[in-house]
């Protein structure tokens, strides 16, 4: 919940954040201001009365949370006290005047039981994801932009077990671990105070003189990537980290270009026998028609093949039309192929759940 005392500075958007039904409000200057509902982006009839109005709005909220913004400095993503991603920018930047988008923290999907119950998992789906993290599987959350990929990394990462130390490090720490032994690191901008930048790469490099059990990087996107790879494939079993990408193909073929991009010399081939080795199951999701989030595909890497990352669909959705009222039918199934994940795992002696011993019984 936000302050009452904050609300009153959002001016004619305060009423927006406060419903709950509202994931996000997205202010496109004076003009419009939309929200998104149950998945569906929404024109509202309220507007602010003069730009000037907004600008003193985004400032009043960079402001109560430490930073500033402007024309020197006219992009600011921040973090609100209960969690809600703030991301906004001025003139010159915002051609046609200033843009601001709040996304609201929920507290309700980062559990396992609800992420079933609103149809973004199967129960199966949920077991073989919780046997992953338990026999320290490496892995990767994808889908594009507002898919739920925060909030299945929140209910995956409650699945390690009590005990482990967790460092977590994020632009802006959304993720809610409810272990107690977690560290977590935040990024900094270089405005802030005019101290010097921190990076993802950074934190990243930080993390492993912690002597952490697990990482959890809240978004790979850059230089990180070739050091989140070498942490997985050096003691650090069991990490997990998310990547915007449109499919777990797009996002090995995105690694590989972040690892290129950040200027390492290293050779192509390389570079995937690295993924190979340090990536064991990517998690696809994504948006339906009807605004509703789903688990899409989950794959193993299996290794190389000639000069390919080699990977096999463990589960996959299956559409079967839409209701009366135009909601999406369908579940993330299991595509019977044998899996490696569950292979290793029984070797390694970890108990596998009675929902995924009918899907892949012991070997005779």
């Amino acid at each position: 919940m936000l302050d009452p005392e904050f609300l009153e500075v959002l001016g004619p958007i305060a009423p927006l954040v406060s419903r709950p039904d509202i994931s996000e409000v997205m202010v496109m200057s004076d003009r419009d201001v939309y929200i998104e509902v149950n998945g569906v982006v929404e024109l509202t009839d309220i507007k602010f009365v003069t730009e000037a109005d907004l600008v003193k709005t985004i400032e009043a909220i960079v402001h109560s949370v430490g930073r500033d913004i402007g024309p020197d400095s006219p992009l600011c993503d921040a973090r609100l006290p209960d969690g809600s991603r703030v991301h906004a920018a001025v003139r010159p930047v915002a051609v046609d005047g200033p843009m601001l988008t709040i996304r609201k923290f929920v507290e309700g999907p980062d559990q396992p039981e609800t992420v079933v119950r609103i149809g973004t998992a199967s129960v199966e789906a949920l077991a073989f994801l919780k046997l992953a993290v338990e026999a320290k599987a490496n892995i990767v959350v994808t889908g594009g932009t507002a898919v739920g990929k925060t909030t299945l990394l929140n209910v995956v990462s409650g699945f390690i077990p009590e005990g482990e130390r967790i460092v977590t490090i994020e632009d802006a720490a959304e993720l809610r671990l409810r272990q107690r032994h977690v560290g977590r690191l935040e990024t900094m901008t270089s405005i802030q105070g005019g101290r010097s930048p921190v990076s993802i790469r950074d934190l990243v490099i930080t993390s492993l003189r912690m002597r952490p059990d697990r990482i959890i990087v809240g978004e790979c996107r850059g230089a990180e990537a070739l050091d989140m790879m070498q942490a997985m494939n050096t003691g650090h079993e069991g990490s997990l980290t998310t990547i915007h990408a449109n499919s777990p193909r797009d996002a090995l073929s995105r690694i590989e270009n972040m690892v290129l991009m950040a200027g390492y010399d290293i050779p192509v081939r390389a570079i995937r026998q690295q993924m190979a080795a340090a990536f064991d199951v990517f998690v696809h999701l994504d948006r339906m028609r009807d605004g509703s989030r789903k688990i899409v595909q989950i794959v193993e890497i299996t290794g190389m093949e000639g000069e390919v990352v080699s990977m096999q669909d463990i589960f996959r959705f299956e559409f079967h039309g839409y209701d009366d009222n135009g909601m999406v039918l369908g579940r993330i199934a299991p595509t019977q192929v044998r899996s490696r994940v569950v292979d290793e795992a029984r070797a390694a002696g970890v108990e596998i759940p009675q929902e995924l011993i009918k899907i892949y019984p012991p070997p005779r």
